[in-house]
């Protein structure tokens, strides 16, 4: 629950950063606007003005921004920077309505505006370089997001130094970062904002969002005190405007920060106020995020009937329930309220909701999975016949050179047929060793091949257990709880029968422990939310009061083939089972880090360390597991242990298998 709530409300600021800022004093910078369209001014700077009035109403009044975008078209006809400018405002009326055409009106404006050197042009220009990636995002994910920037946007800007719109491009990198908890360098990105923006622009709306980003960033990482600095100091500028939008986004980061501190009666009082300003402004997703938040907290409180109902809102309003993920979370806190509230029949059939989607999601996921299997077998395929093809026109041809050699040789008697003799010899000895290669090739592949399949035998049994367990027994077990639940609530009194609560209390033990079992067979968290996240979920699990575990993540690609992921993850847990259960460590350091094709995993303790020759003199399967999985993605691996502790480093290519 903890993890999505963070996501969802990082996906609220990635939105919130996709469009150029709006001053703080939002009714003076309107008012403005409207007196220069109305004023006997030329069309260019009316043209500007009905471009910013459009922009400035695009999420709230979709009418009235369709209605200034034309009008500045019109205006702008003759005049062909404007024009240039245009296609960049018609991109973003697009962006969240239809993010095809968006990206057809952002590639118009760089092309267009790219004719034009000066400061507002270089701007436009970086700002539609980073609203495409955005219109991409969905497609081709982050990565191709934060080249854009780097390589396109910043540069484009960077070359007027102290320039304020240089500090709104950091800020945005610095919100996909934190979006892609990649919180150390998100902070150094604001910081490098902060340092152009707090000199040159102390009043800006452009420091303002940087405040609350810089504050958004250290509550996801449970630093409250860091946090409140930066609020504290967004509240100096916001203050003077209670009638300003972004009023909302100030009382969303200190929800976050009163999340963080676990503060929930003040939380409560802060998300009425958010919810408010997001009414008032039309900002149905945010709004939707203060309820969500509203409704978390509510549970903690095991206030179950608010927050069932707070629920059920977001569910029917739909903003958040679009994405089929988080459709099914929906589902199943509704079958957990249900079952606290004893609505038997109600939890179950969310939980057959929730079973459904789930299933649907995996049946896509199966198809998509068999797709990939077959596109590769039919690439292997035609390679197969290619190199079949290259053989037989390779034998045919050393065949002929054999018949050149052997004509020659008898032309040139004694003389040549010494340089026969000699010429045989050296033939023979190549081809000796390229058999001898040959063979050694052939059994590296039956290995390779077997491991494979020992492999993926594995993770199929695995998923089959898994799948019995958690929908089947998982599902009968729940069942037989609630039930028991709602039968002992009317014919049995909590004090007399108090061992039959008992035993009520170990069967409620046992399918969480059989749910456990179920999770550690194939890791729900890596299906949905990808490698990254689950190699965090694992470290979590393995930490003990007396053990800290610090995970560092480096540039982990959310795309990697799954059976590529399940391998890490079986690596990282095997190493991470090793040094919890035999080195007697209290810190451990575990760093995943991808460069290209390279997969690097990094694991220190303080431990006893082990002898590096335990695989000769004990039966233990792990070290030679682990040294197969590792063997598989054609990796290796090093191993230095003493008695001041272990560290192992591996590297992988995740092209390996």
């Amino acid at each position: 629950m903890k993890r999505f709530l963070v996501l969802l409300s990082l996906f609220l600021s990635f939105q919130l950063q996709s469009q150029q800022i709006i001053p703080l004093h939002e009714k003076a910078y309107t008012d403005s606007l409207q007196s220069i369209t109305r004023g006997k001014l030329p069309d260019p700077s009316k043209a500007n003005a009905f471009f910013l009035l459009s922009n400035y109403y695009r999420n709230s009044d979709s009418v009235l921004s369709k209605k200034y975008l034309d009008t500045g078209r019109i205006l702008a006809q003759n005049h062909p920077f404007f024009t240039a400018k245009y296609y960049y405002y018609e991109g973003q009326y697009n962006l969240d309505r239809n993010k095809k055409k968006a990206s057809v009106s952002y590639q118009q404006a760089i092309r267009s505006l790219s004719k034009f050197k000066n400061e507002e042009s270089d701007f436009l220009q970086a700002l539609a370089w980073y609203s495409y990636g955005v219109s991409q995002k969905d497609k081709d994910g982050y990565v191709p997001l934060v080249k854009m920037m780097l390589e396109k946007s910043i540069p484009l800007v960077k070359k007027y130094k102290n320039s304020r719109n240089l500090g709104f491009l950091y800020t945005q990198l610095a919100v996909i970062l934190t979006y892609n908890a990649q919180f150390k360098k998100s902070e150094e990105y604001n910081n490098k904002a902060l340092e152009i923006l707090e000199k040159n622009y102390p009043d800006s709306a452009e420091l303002f969002f940087t405040y609350l980003n810089s504050a958004n960033n250290f509550c996801y990482q449970a630093h409250g005190d860091e946090a409140e600095k930066f609020l504290n100091k967004a509240e100096k500028l916001i203050s003077p405007y209670p009638e300003s939008s972004s009023n909302a986004f100030y009382y969303y980061s200190k929800t976050l920060l009163y999340i963080t501190r676990q503060k929930n009666a003040e939380a409560l009082s802060v998300i009425d106020k958010g919810i408010f300003y997001a009414k008032k402004f039309n900002q149905n997703l945010l709004a939707q995020m203060f309820y969500f938040n509203k409704y978390d907290i509510l549970k903690k409180l095991k206030r179950y009937k608010e927050a069932k109902a707070t629920l059920e809102d977001v569910l029917t309003e739909k903003s958040l329930a679009i994405d089929l993920n988080n459709r099914k979370t929906f589902y199943k806190q509704l079958s957990l309220l249900n079952e606290e509230l004893g609505n038997t029949k109600e939890a179950l059939m969310w939980e057959q909701k929730y079973s459904r989607l789930n299933d649907s999601l995996n049946t896509e996921n199966v198809k998509i999975e068999i797709n990939k299997l077959e596109s590769k077998f039919n690439t292997a395929e035609k390679e197969r016949k290619i190199a079949t093809l290259n053989a037989e026109k390779n034998q045919k041809d050393l065949e002929v050179n054999k018949k050149n050699s052997y004509l020659w040789g008898m032309s040139l008697v004694l003389l040549l047929a010494f340089s026969l003799l000699i010429f045989l010899f050296i033939i023979f000895r190549k081809n000796k060793k390229i058999s001898e290669q040959k063979i050694k090739e052939i059994k590296q592949q039956e290995e390779l091949s077997l491991t494979k399949a020992i492999l993926d035998g594995e993770e199929r049994e695995r998923e089959r257990i898994a799948r019995d367990l958690h929908d089947g027994l998982g599902g009968m077990l729940a069942g037989v709880k609630i039930n028991f639940s709602t039968w002992s609530s009317s014919h049995l009194h909590p004090e007399k029968d108090q061992e039959f609560y008992r035993i009520l209390s170990q069967l409620d033990h046992s399918v969480s422990e059989l749910r456990h079992v179920a999770r550690n067979l194939m890791p729900e968290s890596l299906l949905n939310f990808g490698l990254e996240t689950a190699l965090q979920d694992l470290c979590e699990f393995y930490i003990r009061k007396n053990l800290d575990i610090d995970f560092q993540a480096i540039d982990i690609e959310s795309k990697l083939p799954l059976n590529v992921q399940l391998n890490i993850y079986r690596i990282v847990q095997e190493l991470l089972a090793n040094a919890v259960k035999h080195a007697g460590a209290s810190s451990i350091l575990l760093q995943c880090s991808q460069s290209g094709k390279n997969f690097m995993i990094t694991i220190e303790d303080n431990g006893k360390g082990f002898d590096k020759n335990i695989e000769k003199t004990s039966k233990s399967m792990g070290l030679r597991n682990l040294k197969n999985r590792v063997s598989y993605l054609k990796g290796k691996m090093e191993i230095n242990s003493d008695q001041q502790g272990t560290a192992i480093n591996i590297e992988l290519n995740i092209h390996g298998e």
